[in-house]
């Protein structure tokens, strides 16, 4: 029993009530708690993801009924960038739309400026340091109160291992900055540092970035994201992280993709499959799709000639498939 979920109802009936209906005293306390989880009735389907997109665009394509029925039927996370312009209302209208359908949704703000420093296919970001405060500050203000979870800035800590000291240092003064807006001015919202995968850097470093860059101020942190790793690999990588750390953290697992487990690459490598469709525990806090299925990690691998974020139903089949 959700306290939003009961007020909507009234609402819907027409009537004027000075106060809701009564939940249970641990309804109560989830409510209070701010956990996204209890406010809503599961994750939110994206009807404008890259897949539903194209299934909606393509009727006669005999692909078409396996990618709607595998993924683009299925919860799964939206990015932002500086595609998503003004940030401010993209994000609101995300978010109002699973708000309206009482249903959580998934963000992943990506536009940290110097975004994607070792692998490239993803270059950009915010184009200086100032400009990405005011776009992450514009970010958790949409969301407000309504229930979201956020991914801050996929690969932004491994990345530390093709930048200098000193960039180190301003990158990590903007995670700071993002973490804190969203604790202040979402409380509703689930924030998490992205950490990494389970064979980019080594358990104890990761605490140690992680730290740096305000984990003690976000919820949690995120792995594997738009990577391959087993979820049992990634669950052992997650509780060597949190061993390290000076309290131990809440962690989540992108299974788009980790089906097959790693390939010998992470640029669209072949013979990967899709994984456990978004769910509360399964070994984390929760399994959540991250990474879009069938969006090109770059122009590589299978994917040669697809820029990054480019949908492709070749790619889609593969990890439908399997092959």
């Amino acid at each position: 029993m959700r306290t939003r979920r009961i007020t909507r109802g009234l609402v819907a009936a027409g009537l004027m009530v000075a106060v809701v209906a009564p939940v249970t005293q641990g309804a109560q306390a989830a409510v209070t708690a701010g956990d996204p989880t209890q406010l809503t009735s599961g994750f939110y389907v994206d009807p404008s993801s890259n897949p539903a997109t194209w299934v909606r665009n393509n009727p006669n394509d005999s692909r078409r009924t396996a990618i709607q029925n595998s993924i683009a039927s299925k919860p799964m996370a939206r990015w932002f960038g500086n595609w998503s312009n003004p940030i401010g209302t993209s994000v609101g209208n995300f978010v109002g739309a699973a708000d309206a359908a009482d249903k959580l949704p998934v963000l992943v703000a990506y536009n940290i400026p110097g975004r994607d420093a070792c692998g490239g296919h993803s270059g950009g970001g915010a184009g200086t340091p100032a400009a990405y405060r005011t776009w992450i500050h514009d970010f958790a203000v949409a969301i407000g109160n309504r229930p979201a979870v956020v991914v801050i800035e996929p690969d932004a800590l491994g990345d530390f291992n093709c930048m200098n000291a000193d960039q180190i240092a301003v990158r990590n003064g903007m995670l700071k900055y993002a973490v804190q807006q969203f604790k202040d001015l979402a409380p509703n919202t689930w924030a998490y540092l992205d950490g990494g995968n389970a064979g980019w850097v080594a358990a104890d470093v990761m605490a140690q970035r992680l730290t740096g860059a305000g984990l003690a101020s976000a919820h949690g942190f995120t792995l594997n994201v738009s990577n391959y790793y087993t979820t049992a690999q990634t669950v052992s990588y997650g509780n060597a992280v949190n061993g390290k750390l000076s309290a131990a953290k809440p962690y989540v697992i992108d299974t788009s993709r980790n089906g097959n487990g790693p390939g010998n690459d992470w640029c669209n490598p072949p013979g990967r499959k899709l994984g456990t469709t978004s769910r509360l525990g399964g070994g984390a806090e929760m399994l959540l799709w991250i990474k879009v299925p069938g969006d090109s990690d770059g122009s590589c691998g299978t994917g040669a000639g697809i820029p990054a974020g480019t949908f492709s139903p070749v790619l889609a089949m593969h990890l439908i498939n399997g092959n």
